[in-house]
């Protein structure tokens, strides 16, 4: 079992910046597939921005702000965030996996971390 550990989360003011990590520490664990979630109170978790393979993917209401990037022997996940606002307040959660088909689907990722909170205030 892989267990991953986010950090970097906090509580910033609008406009503000942060930059969240995730990695499996104590674990040779390397993947080609990983992704960001987030989860407000009273919502469904939803897709942030995944790094596939080579490629990247956003939802819609992060695209241009969020960034998402991979240390080169891929043990490490970003998600550099710019330009908050109150609407990004959740508990973001890293996912990881073996092979991924939709990238936005919780089921399609095998490990997690147990989340960090994003919390910007107005």
């Amino acid at each position: 079992q892989v267990r991953l550990v986010e950090s970097g989360g906090g509580s910033v003011q609008t406009g503000g910046s942060l930059r969240l990590s995730c990695a499996a520490p104590g674990k040779n664990y390397h993947s080609n597939y990983w992704c960001w979630f987030r989860q407000a109170p009273g919502k469904e978790r939803e897709g942030v921005a995944a790094a596939i393979g080579d490629l990247t993917h956003y939802a819609g209401s992060v695209t241009g702000r969020f960034t998402i990037s991979l240390d080169n022997a891929k043990t490490t996940v970003y998600l550099q965030m710019n330009n908050l606002t109150p609407e990004d307040t959740a508990m973001y959660y890293c996912a990881s996996g073996y092979t991924v088909g939709a990238w936005s689907l919780p089921s399609e990722y095998n490990h997690w971390g147990q989340g960090t909170q994003v919390t910007v205030s107005s």
